[in-house]
């Protein structure tokens, strides 16, 4: 592959036809720093966590209603995944999007009309959502940062198969990534473990110290358990920063379950005292509970930590955000994703190093991966995710604009919903997770989709030498030349060697 080329597929997601090639490639990627736009018109569009939240804190609040009223026995079931259904199936297969009526539900089941209403409404924000990242994708003057992103949120990864996370697990992305995409990586830990999708997902908004306030008080009723939860403690160190057996043992994660307590959801905690309105913030707000906060100082990896409140574990964090563990955790994981699934030892020691030295300015990790000559090897790194295939073809093919419940369907079909990775470890980043013969299937059949709807008005002969300029094969080149119609060409250039890896 040439430098262009690499520069546009490698580093970006993937060449335009209206758009002109870089003449100076390593340039051209540095200077999206500069054109990156935290907040386009597409994203501003969608639904925020402020809304989101309310939404769901009143579906919340009917079914606490409900179940007074009705009891246990007429409960709401717990919330469904979010599940394909036979309507987006239906746009997966003739790219249309009209969805099927939704049956309502009987008035005479009140429990069951708020399920209804909480599904209706979480579809239509995660396919708003999905819509708008897209949307951002395709058109953006700034694909490397876009990617940075993209790689940053499955980093942090939510899963909105969830209930409660579904309408807020791209607002996670929208709103504590894309700000920080360009700062510290400890100024985006912050922002991302105080979101209400990383609380709600992982259950801080329901963990209490056992001797806190509150604690002690549900405790002496005898009526119900409440206790410390770990989960996020637990994958901040594994997932977050460290990375997994890398110093820590089970007593520091408990330790750092019980500094975060407190750390909840305004309008949507579950712990007893935590469900909070009016002066604590609008629904959605990250707030401290302090009744919630189990006292005393904590011992963290070997580290006493007395700090009062929220600052005990803001404290831990930040010593996280700098250590060593954490350096060599995110340069493996930077390494991985731009010069292959077996990271350069070299490339991952210079990441290191950047990151001990700055801080974790994350500019200055991704100038080293520009200047990198690992990152520019000639011979393709990485095999395309579904997400990255998906945008890329639909890059290549100039299309501007999506209908969000077309493009949730078909990332449904390919095998990688977004924002569902289904553990908080997101989606694997090595061709072995993505190359299998049924998922190549999917790719041949969508990209014969494209292909009919481009009604054979793009020749993929001269469309194949913008997208991958001086990096075309010969075998390819002979393929397209030989394809009995346009659009058998097309088709078969979205799923060329060349087009499947990057």
């Amino acid at each position: 592959m040439a430098q262009t080329s690499i520069a546009m597929n490698r580093f970006g997601l993937g060449a335009r036809p209206d758009e002109p090639a870089p003449d100076n490639p390593s340039a051209w990627l540095l200077d999206q720093f500069a054109r990156f736009d935290p907040r386009p018109t597409a994203i501003a569009a969608a639904p925020d966590s402020r809304a989101v939240s309310q939404e769901l804190a009143q579906y919340l609040e009917e079914q606490r209603q409900l179940r007074q009223q009705f009891g246990p026995a007429r409960k709401a079931a717990p919330g469904p995944a979010m599940t394909e259904s036979p309507a987006s199936q239906q746009m997966t297969q003739g790219m249309t999007a009209t969805p099927a009526p939704e049956m309502p539900a009987r008035r005479d089941d009140p429990i069951a009309q708020a399920r209804q209403f909480a599904r209706r409404q979480g579809r239509d924000d995660y396919a708003a959502a999905v819509g708008a990242r897209m949307s951002t994708a395709l058109v953006t003057p700034a694909p490397f940062v876009e990617r940075l992103v993209h790689f940053w949120a499955n980093h942090f990864a939510v899963s909105a198969d969830k209930l409660t996370v579904v309408g807020l697990s791209g607002t996670l992305e929208f709103e504590a990534i894309r700000p920080h995409v360009l700062g510290t990586f400890g100024d985006m830990l912050g922002a991302v473990e105080r979101h209400p999708a990383m609380l709600l997902y992982l259950d801080q908004a329901q963990s209490v110290g056992p001797n806190s306030m509150i604690g002690t008080r549900v405790a002496a009723r005898g009526k119900r358990k409440v206790g410390l939860n770990e989960n996020l403690a637990r994958e901040i160190m594994e997932l977050h920063t460290l990375g997994v057996r890398t110093g820590y043992s089970q007593a520091d994660v408990t330790e750092f379950a019980r500094a975060m307590t407190g750390w909840t959801v305004s309008g949507l905690g579950r712990a007893p005292g935590a469900r909070f309105t009016g002066t604590d913030g609008p629904a959605g707000a990250f707030v401290f509970a302090g009744p919630l906060h189990e006292p005393g100082a904590r011992s963290i990896m070997g580290k006493r930590y007395d700090q009062p409140g929220v600052r005990q574990a803001q404290a831990v964090l930040d010593d996280l955000a700098r250590h060593p563990a954490t350096a060599a955790h995110i340069a493996t994981k930077l390494a991985r994703h731009f010069a292959g699934d077996t990271p350069p030892p070299a490339l991952v020691e210079r990441l290191q190093a950047s990151f001990l030295k700055t801080g974790g300015d994350l500019p200055s990790l991704y100038r080293v991966l520009v200047e990198a000559p690992e990152a520019w090897a000639p011979q393709p790194a990485k095999f395309k995710t579904p997400w990255e295939w998906t945008v890329s073809s639909m890059r290549a093919l100039g299309v501007k604009t999506v209908q969000p419940l077309v493009v949730t369907g078909l990332l449904n079909q390919l095998g990688q919903p977004t924002w569902k990775p289904g553990s908080p470890a997101g989606y694997d980043d090595i061709a072995a997770s993505w190359a299998g013969p049924d998922a190549i299937m999917r790719r041949v059949e969508a990209s014969e989709r494209f292909a009919s709807r481009a009604n054979g008005i793009i020749d993929a002969r001269v469309l194949a030498p913008k997208l991958f300029p001086a990096a075309l094969s010969s075998a390819t080149s002979q393929a397209l030349a030989n394809a009995e119609s346009p659009g058998q060409g097309l088709a078969l250039l979205l799923v060329a060697p060349e087009f499947m890896r990057r």
